[in-house]
């Protein structure tokens, strides 16, 4: 049997649902990677349950941040976010 070969298997996932996922609010569009490193998944693991500015802080990084920030968002739109996020990428998230 052939060795499972992680290069062709990422490069497939990618191929699927491509290298970031796209949501918009007020016209403007910001990205999410559709993968991202242990180190980052780390990172979120180490949130409280409730941080959702420092969830979207990591996944966003820095600059989108910080356009993000500027909307008048609620908790349930970032749920709402963060739910279509995970059922487009088979990622979970904020689940401990």
């Amino acid at each position: 049997m052939a060795p499972f070969n992680v290069n062709a298997a990422r490069a497939q996932r990618l191929e699927a649902v491509g290298k970031n996922w796209e949501f918009e609010v007020d016209g403007e569009v910001f990205r999410l990677p559709t993968e991202f490193p242990r180190s980052i998944a780390k990172q979120i693991a180490a949130l409280e349950d409730n941080d959702i500015d420092g969830l979207l802080a990591l996944l966003l990084g820095e600059e989108q941040f910080e356009r993000f920030c500027k909307y008048d968002t609620s908790v349930q739109d970032v749920s709402a976010i963060l739910e279509a996020y995970g059922n487009d990428t088979g990622m979970s998230l904020g689940e401990g």
